[in-house]
Formats: C-alpha cells, sequence, structure tokens
C-alpha cells in the first residue's frame, strides 16, 4: 500500500502523531473535512478535465468543418477556371528582348 509515496510504517507513525496532538475526539472530525476536501479537489479536476476535453473536441470539428470550407472552395474556383476561355496574349516588349 503507498499513498503519495508513504508506506504503511509511515501513514501509522503519522496516525500516532495525530492522534496524540489532536486527541480521540477531534481526529474523526479532521479525517472528515479532509475527506472532504480531497473529494472537492477531485471534483474540480474531473469538472477542469471535461471542459477541457470539450473545448478540444470543438476545435477538432471547426478545423474540420474548414476543411470542408477550403475544400469546397477550391473546387469552385476550379469550375469557374474551367469554363474560362483560354486567351493567348500577345507578346509584351518584355517577352520580345528576352529572345
Amino acid at each position: 500500500m503507498n499513498i503519495f509515496g508513504l508506506g504503511l510504517p509511515e501513514m501509522m507513525v503519522i496516525m500516532v502523531f495525530a492522534l496524540l496532538i489532536f486527541g480521540p475526539k477531534k481526529l474523526p472530525e479532521i479525517g472528515r473535512s479532509v475527506g472532504k476536501t480531497i473529494r472537492g479537489f477531485q471534483d474540480a479536476s474531473r469538472d477542469f478535465q471535461a471542459e477541457f476535453t470539450k473545448e478540444v473536441d470543438q476545435l477538432d470539428r471547426v478545423d474540420v468543418d474548414r476543411v470542408d470550407v477550403d475544400r469546397t472552395d477550391v473546387d469552385r474556383i476550379d469550375k469557374v477556371a474551367s469554363s474560362m476561355p483560354i486567351n493567348e496574349a500577345e507578346p509584351t516588349s518584355d517577352d520580345r528582348s528576352n529572345d
């Protein structure tokens, strides 16, 4: 049994010291408050993890939607470009001088 890096002998020593310091009447109350605090941290951690996962999933969906839009735009541009007649322009004076 290893909790927080402490083995069973170390935990027993801590429990004996707590019993001596706080007494048998106060110890159960302290244990309850520590348990509630740990539960609160676990709940907050779980909520944070769920919110983080939700935001990451939402960003992934936005990226997928953006890729679909970009692909649609490219297809539309290809259709317009293929429907345009190709005109060969007269060579300019710059083109003639390179020969």
